[in-house]
């Protein structure tokens, strides 16, 4: 039993009825009963996380999922604790050896481990190149990877974007694909893992309903306002070298003489 847990849910619960949200949840059949499994979930959002535990949690056991999340979240002084209490995996960019360790002995107790091969938000809603973290602990631990998408939950905040958290009332779709058995080198593995969590996507979003042209939530392949992948890999380079950029600087300032 995991009381913090089962709180946690039924309040999120609450917040989505009073949001308006409403869900179409489909595949949670190709979750395993038992036993470990790799959770790769497509990131547009910064609630992807939120949903995503749902298919899972829709189980007839209700099986929950430990999600791996940046440090900063678990630097947070209410965040952080309720991180740790739910068990999840703190991941520190910097040096992940432990975060992966501590995956795989979760994957080996029999555990869902939730992760974001796309690593950052996808500005273009589109699937980015993946990492191949997830097929390195599917492998490792001999477990399979079974795909996951969220469709919708960028409508409600997503980066660049302003947030709208009032009653936004926006369908939410997540999906789950078949489960891939770790049979291939993790380079390939990724490669079919980011094949069929385009497929899947394509699938959610023909069902999901219309894309109006030009809005910021729809994907630019749709008529939609967002980048291309290509405009949004070179935004994301972008803002990468302001962040080292300014990092360069503050290391230069603490090391300046007084």
């Amino acid at each position: 039993m995991e009381p913090v847990y089962g709180t946690v849910i039924q309040l999120a619960r609450l917040i989505w009825r009073a949001q308006g949200l409403t869900f179409t949840v489909t595949g949670v059949e190709n979750l395993p009963v038992t036993g470990g499994a790799v959770v790769a979930i497509n990131h547009t959002s910064y609630f992807d996380f939120t949903f995503a535990g749902l298919p899972a949690y829709r189980q007839k056991r209700g099986r929950k999922v430990r999600f791996m999340a940046k440090k900063e979240v678990f630097d947070h002084k209410i965040g952080g604790p309720l991180m740790r209490s739910l068990r999840h995996i703190e991941v520190d960019r910097g040096s992940g050896a432990e975060s992966y360790a501590a995956a795989c002995q979760m994957l080996r107790d029999g555990e869902l481990v939730g992760v974001y091969p796309e690593a950052t938000i996808s500005r273009s809603f589109e699937i980015k190149t993946l990492k191949s973290g997830a097929a390195r602990m599917a492998i490792d631990c001999n477990v399979p990877i079974v795909p996951h998408i969220v469709w919708g939950a960028q409508r409600i905040w997503t980066k660049g974007h302003p947030k709208n958290l009032w009653r936004p009332k926006v369908p939410i779709s997540v999906a789950v694909g078949e489960p891939i058995a770790p049979t291939l080198p993790a380079a390939e593995l990724t490669t079919l893992l980011h094949s069929r969590m385009q497929h899947l996507l394509e699938r959610v979003q023909d069902a999901y309903g219309p894309h109006p042209p030009g809005e910021y939530w729809v994907p630019h392949r749709l008529g939609g306002g967002a980048p291309t992948l290509a405009e949004a890999n070179r935004m994301d380079a972008e803002e990468a070298a302001q962040k080292a950029a300014r990092r360069g600087g503050q290391a230069d300032t603490k090391g300046a003489p007084g």
